[in-house]
């Protein structure tokens, strides 16, 4: 809880301090798994339940972001064991979900590639480029949820075996809308994401 009350009060030093004397220099996935994400999927759960603002919720993320990057830098080995993840809204410029998104699964020390806003016919080489196991999209219109149809056509037709997890209000909306458009999964929240994640690849970590 402690974690937790700094985050929400926005106080980066204290969060600083906390994490820093849990870690031991070789612990940084327990320190995510136990401490980091547990906190993350709570503060979550107040933002569903409108005891917090959004503002807070994404705040607490970058901050979590900004401590994983600390504890496990990009280039460390550890890293080369979790799934590379892309992100990218479709071209949909709505883009605090995303954001949203894109710092929790830093967070939870996903690799993660964002491509900000691009088309389906402009991600597909980037998919391939960077191997990228899961796309996450995020939409806010209807027709650009539409898009994944796209995606998912050029994925086929190139042979490309990216799982494409949306998400976003269409599908929220429409709980089946996921499923008409070819993706593998949706997330209805960050949170679920990192489930929806492993699920998608078969992974039980």
């Amino acid at each position: 809880m402690e974690f937790e009350d700094t985050l929400l009060s926005l106080n980066r030093v204290a969060a600083k301090n906390i994490i820093s004397s849990e870690f031991t220099g070789d612990n940084a996935f327990e320190v995510i798994n136990e401490i980091i994400s547990p906190t993350l999927e709570r503060i979550g759960e107040l933002w569903a339940h409108g005891e917090i603002a959004l503002s807070q919720e994404y705040m607490a993320s970058r901050i979590c972001e900004e401590l994983v990057e600390t504890i496990l830098p990009a280039d460390a080995p550890s890293r080369k064991n979790m799934p590379v993840i892309g992100i990218t809204t479709l071209r949909d410029e709505h883009m605090l979900g995303k954001r949203i998104l894109s710092s929790f699964l830093k967070a939870n020390g996903f690799n993660l590639f964002d491509y900000g806003d691009m088309g389906p016919e402009s991600i597909v080489q980037k998919v391939k480029d960077d191997g990228i196991e899961v796309l996450m999209v995020s939409t806010l219109m209807l027709n650009l949820a539409h898009e994944v149809k796209k995606l998912r056509s050029s994925f086929d037709n190139e042979k490309i075996d990216t799982k494409i997890i949306v998400g976003g209000a269409p599908f929220l909306f429409d709980r089946n809308l996921w499923k008409e458009v070819g993706a593998d999964s949706m997330a209805v929240d960050a949170t679920e994401s990192v489930e929806k994640i492993h699920e998608v690849l078969g992974d039980a970590r």
